[in-house]
């Protein structure tokens, strides 16, 4: 953000139906998600489901989800039947723990604090490490920065997996966490989590799946036959995992999920809890303290709205989506998906080039200007696709434009510059 020099605080009110009109002429500004859908930062299907998502989010806009079993029952029952949805969906043990949060960043730094607080009550007490794939999603950096803990990046193996032993070479004494990803968001391949857990048990140590984009498309493209392996709480040596609710079951932002297999290390190493003050007890289940009752109340309707049966119409939407989107661009001269013709796993995708005279940075500027909105990738220089059902819709529109823009990239000798801002 930058100082514009032109704005004042108001002074006055305006009427509603001029800052309506205004609200609606800034989303001119925006990209044309509803014709060419966005690879990710929204997850549409349907004004059926926008409209209910909606509906749930603002019967509950004023609430807080600090209040939950305190003074809003409410949301007390709707997080106890998302804990038991869940915990069937994900095989959770009777033990298991439950952390409602704003988003995958969050979840994700939930499941390190937990468990670097655990480290340091087992005795650990120098500065500790955690060992992930490279492919792992940078908020765990994040977490990593804000707790001074170090980051340990494998290099992953020849199908973007984690390398499990390249991982086990990583760890040392001061490692407390290892980690694997069920899909990676880059290549949307799975990780070796069983042989993560086995390692985990070897060595002790706490194992999370990063579930985050995957968690409402594995389970359900499993029951369409897709290879989905094991990945989830059932995994021997899985401590936790995460799952966001505001991608792919419908809530509205922010809703993620970060469940343990036992509630007894949520208690003691992840709720905060202070008395020494003037007000008494002041505790909260994670780092939040007021949070948005609406996307409980949101995530709550929709999982009931939509139930198994809805999953597997989303499910179906954007794993053909990303199937259509890989088998388009390899049969584009020049292109291929960097997978290079590998099965498709989860609902993510990316293209580069395999034509000398071809830059494919080019080609994603061509498509910006066309409309799309194209994410880069940096390692290998690509176009990536975290692909929701909503691309269905813009899949034949998408490849005709590609082709195009290759043709005259090819013909023009076009050069791109990477944009190193992937979102």
């Amino acid at each position: 953000m930058v100082a514009t020099n032109r704005n004042i605080f108001p002074q006055q009110g305006t009427d509603w139906e001029e800052i309506r009109r205004e609200l609606h002429d800034l989303k001119q500004l925006d990209v044309d998600w509803m014709t060419h859908p966005l690879p990710g930062y929204l997850y549409y299907f349907g004004e059926e489901i926008l409209e209910n998502q909606l509906e749930a989010h603002n019967l509950y806009s004023l609430e807080n989800g600090l209040g939950a079993g305190v003074a809003f029952f409410s949301l007390e029952k709707m997080l106890n039947d998302i804990y038991d949805w869940v915990r069937d969906l994900y095989h959770g043990p009777d033990t298991m723990g439950m952390t409602f949060t704003s988003g995958g960043t969050e979840s994700l730094f939930e499941a390190i604090r937990t468990a670097r607080n655990r480290a340091r009550a087992r005795g650990m007490t120098d500065r500790l490490n955690l060992v992930i794939p490279y492919t792992a999603h940078p908020a765990i950096d994040k977490a990593a920065q804000i707790m001074e803990i170090d980051i340990v990046r494998v290099p992953v193996g020849a199908e973007c997996r984690a390398d499990v032993e390249a991982m086990a070479a990583a760890i040392n004494d001061q490692t407390f966490l290892i980690l694997g990803s069920a899909v990676c968001y880059p290549f949307g391949v799975y990780d070796p989590i069983e042989k993560l857990g086995e390692l985990a048990l070897e060595r002790d140590l706490w194992l999370h799946v990063d579930g985050c984009w995957g968690g409402f498309i594995n389970p359900f493209a499993k029951q369409l036959g897709y290879p989905v392996p094991k990945w989830d709480l059932e995994v021997p040596g899985v401590m936790s995992m995460s799952t966001d609710l505001h991608k792919f079951a419908y809530s509205t932002k922010g809703a993620s999920l970060m469940l343990q297999c036992h509630q007894e290390n949520k208690d003691r190493f992840e709720t905060f809890s202070i008395s020494d003050w003037p007000c008494g007890t002041y505790e909260t289940p994670a780092f939040q303290g007021s949070s948005g009752a609406g996307s409980i109340a949101s995530a709550w309707a929709m999982i009931k709205f939509l139930g198994n049966e809805g999953y597997l119409k989303t499910a179906k939407a954007a794993m053909d989506a990303t199937v259509q989107l890989t088998d388009g661009v390899n049969a584009i001269e020049g292109l291929r998906d960097v997978r290079d013709g590998a099965p498709v796993e989860g609902n993510s995708m990316a293209v580069m080039s395999i034509d000398p005279e071809v830059d494919i940075m080019a080609v994603a500027d061509l498509l910006d200007e066309g409309g799309w909105h194209c994410s880069r990738m940096r390692k290998p220089l690509a176009i990536k696709h975290s692909v929701t059902p909503h691309h269905l819709s813009g899949v034949e529109k998408f490849l005709k434009d590609t082709a195009t823009a290759v043709e005259r990239v090819r013909r023009e000798g076009l050069k791109g510059e990477y944009d190193g801002r992937t979102y």
